[in-house]
């Protein structure tokens, strides 16, 4: 029980440093621009071609059928996570913080979990979209459980390398910079899936396709490989910013 108060207590800390900068509404107002101009422009489509069903929606498609849809996700999410520890490195907080009963462990699941929040209160919003489409047309729940369930499986992989990368480098900006080169890399590598003609190549370029990845969730249909593939990353992500907080324990 100690161990989950101390969390909770780092992650509540961590929260409201987040929350009470302005940084934190600056990302949720671009958010809200970037996916309220996506639903928008595939609403008048719908609308346009009377087009929406079950199986065609503007909030099916809306799920990783644009690409608006992954930009949020590339360019926020350094940003959501470069503080995380990068942050108390820099002003010294870190190693004060590390004088407390707390262990590695506990700090760095607790700065997890703060990045986690700060990325679901930025895709909340898009709950009004599913209430908006269900206004108009059927919607089918299993889908827009299996899209959100896409969501956050992408968002809880890419906050984990942003809190790795916070937690090897010395500044934010730095932290943002090498967060977007990884998840950007992850990305486009993806692509390798309709690149390559050799099988066995396009099965490991598709098992980090997060477009393909997005495609089967907003179909509805869910596949414990991507899961699987979402939990790995977290897993050595969070083991890998333990090693990096301790080493950065003793030796500062």
């Amino acid at each position: 029980m100690t161990a989950v108060r101390n969390t909770w207590a780092i992650m509540l800390r961590e929260l409201l440093a987040i929350f009470v900068s302005p940084i934190a509404y600056v990302m949720l107002f671009v958010t809200l621009l970037i996916n309220g101009f996506s639903f928008y422009l595939l609403a008048e489509f719908f609308s346009a071609q009377s087009a929406m069903s079950a199986n065609a929606s503007p909030i099916q498609s809306f799920f990783g059928g644009t690409t608006l849809f992954y930009i949020p996700l590339l360019l926020l999410t350094p940003i959501a996570t470069m503080r995380l520890l990068a942050e108390e490195a820099r002003t010294g907080t870190l190693e004060s913080l590390m004088t407390a009963p707390v262990t590695e462990a506990q700090v760095v699941v607790a700065k997890y979990l703060a990045g986690l929040t700060l990325f679901f209160a930025l895709w909340a919003p898009t709950l009004l979209y599913v209430v908006v489409s269900s206004q108009y047309g059927n919607v089918d729940w299993g889908v827009i459980a299996s899209s959100f369930l896409g969501l956050f499986g992408i968002g809880a992989h890419y906050v984990a390398i942003g809190l790795l990368m916070s937690s090897l480098a010395k500044s934010q900006i730095v932290a943002a910079a090498l967060t977007f080169l990884v998840v950007g890399l992850l990305f486009f590598a993806g692509f390798g899936e309709f690149v390559f003609e050799d099988e066995s190549r396009r099965e490991l370029f598709g098992y980090v396709n997060l477009w393909s990845h997005m495609e089967s969730f907003s179909k509805g249909i869910v596949d414990t490989r991507r899961l699987a593939y979402y939990g790995s990353v977290v897993a050595l992500c969070l083991f890998f910013s333990v090693r990096a907080v301790e080493a950065r324990r003793w030796n500062g």
